[in-house]
């Protein structure tokens, strides 16, 4: 069972980029998904969430409004559309899965429930 995160990349500042994460080995159509980051010298920070059903999402205060999440249970995936990149969203990205995140996906989700899957990471540069 694995989740493989996909689409990072050097890009220059207010630029775009979509990240991919796809699963395998089960279904992940019933658990919560997620993105987080971790810049260097940095705690590792919750970014976005989503629910099973795309029904709730949750964005960090720093990307809403520039980032989308969404997910294809269909295809066992999960997505981050990152619009008008700043360098300090420079760091390496993990999706996640997470069976107790529940319908509502808040901050306090992913703080609190350590998800159950991790992806490897994918890094995002952005530059100035």
């Amino acid at each position: 069972v694995q989740l493989q995160a996909s689409g990072g990349g050097l890009v220059q500042a207010g630029g775009s980029l979509r990240l991919s994460c796809k699963g395998s080995g089960r279904s992940f159509s019933s658990y919560a998904m997620g993105w987080f980051r971790q810049a260097p010298g940095k705690e590792r920070e919750f970014v976005s969430g989503i629910s099973w059903s795309s029904g709730s999402t949750y964005y960090e205060d720093s990307v809403k409004g520039r980032f989308i999440i969404s997910r294809d249970n269909a295809q066992n995936s999960v997505y981050l559309q990152m619009n008008n990149l700043r360098p300090e969203d420079t760091a390496v990205y993990y999706c996640a899965a997470a069976s107790l995140w529940g319908d509502e996906i808040t901050s306090y989700s992913g703080y609190y429930y350590t998800p159950d899957y991790w992806g490897q990471g994918t890094q995002v540069t952005v530059s100035s």
